[in-house]
C-alpha cells in the first residue's frame, strides 16, 4: 500500500525593481509560514543578489511576519527599501515646481 503524501501548499513569491520583476511558485509542505517560502526563493538562482533576510516582507499587499501561516495560492512579496522618504521627495516635486513657476 502507498504512503499517503504529505499535503503540500502552493505559493508565488515575488519581487520587483524598477526594470525587473521576479515571480515563481513553490510547492512547500504544509503547513507553511512566510519564512518557508523565503526560503524556498533564497535557494533559487532568480532570487540571488537580494537581502531577503533583511527585506520587508507582506502578503497581497499586508506586511506580515515571517511566522505567518500560508494558505494555497497565497504570493508572498518580498519588499525593498525604498530610494527616497516619499514625504522629502513630494516636498522636493513642489519646490522645484514653485521655481519653475517663479521665471
Amino acid at each position: 500500500m502507498a504512503q499517503p503524501e504529505s499535503p503540500v501548499v502552493e505559493v508565488e513569491v515575488v519581487y520587483a525593481e524598477p526594470q525587473r520583476a521576479i515571480a515563481k511558485r513553490f510547492r512547500l509542505a504544509s503547513p507553511a509560514t512566510v519564512a518557508h517560502a523565503l526560503e524556498a526563493a533564497a535557494a533559487a538562482v532568480e532570487y540571488s543578489g537580494i537581502d531577503i533576510a533583511h527585506a520587508a516582507v507582506g502578503v497581497y499587499g499586508k506586511p506580515v511576519s515571517r511566522e505567518r501561516t500560508l494558505d494555497e495560492g497565497d504570493r508572498v512579496e518580498i519588499y525593498r527599501a525604498l530610494a527616497a522618504d516619499p514625504k522629502a521627495a513630494r516636498r522636493a516635486r513642489v519646490k522645484q515646481a514653485r521655481r519653475g513657476r517663479q521665471r
